[in-house]
């Protein structure tokens, strides 16, 4: 069994890097995009939109429902990357640090 300051010293390494991680998710942004890229749509790390593109060509009304589509094709598309990358970074945080499968932190 291991001594429970070495227990003690290995969750302050790991709450550090997740303090770590966490920073780097906060900051980061991703972009998803619809209909070949007509439609763009920027999340921040924290899930805000920041931004929307959208092709002039579609900005007619009578594609007003396949532009609505598409912004929301694309903002699913961004907030699938995002996950994705939290996904990634929270493994590398806590990589070697023993933690259960399938267990998943607040951010």
């Amino acid at each position: 069994m291991k001594d429970i300051s070495q227990i003690m010293r290995q969750a302050q390494a790991m709450q550090a890097k997740i303090a770590e991680s966490q920073a780097k998710l906060e900051a980061m942004e991703v972009e998803g995009a619809a209909g070949g890229g007509l439609v763009k749509v920027r999340l921040s790390g924290k899930t805000a939109l920041l931004g929307i593109t959208i092709d002039a060509s579609l900005l007619k009304p009578e594609e007003k429902e396949i532009v609505e589509d598409l912004v929301k094709a694309a903002h699913d598309d961004a907030r699938r990357k995002l996950e994705e990358a939290q996904n990634d970074e929270f493994k590398n945080a806590t990589s070697g640090m023993g933690m259960l499968p399938g267990f998943k932190m607040p951010f």
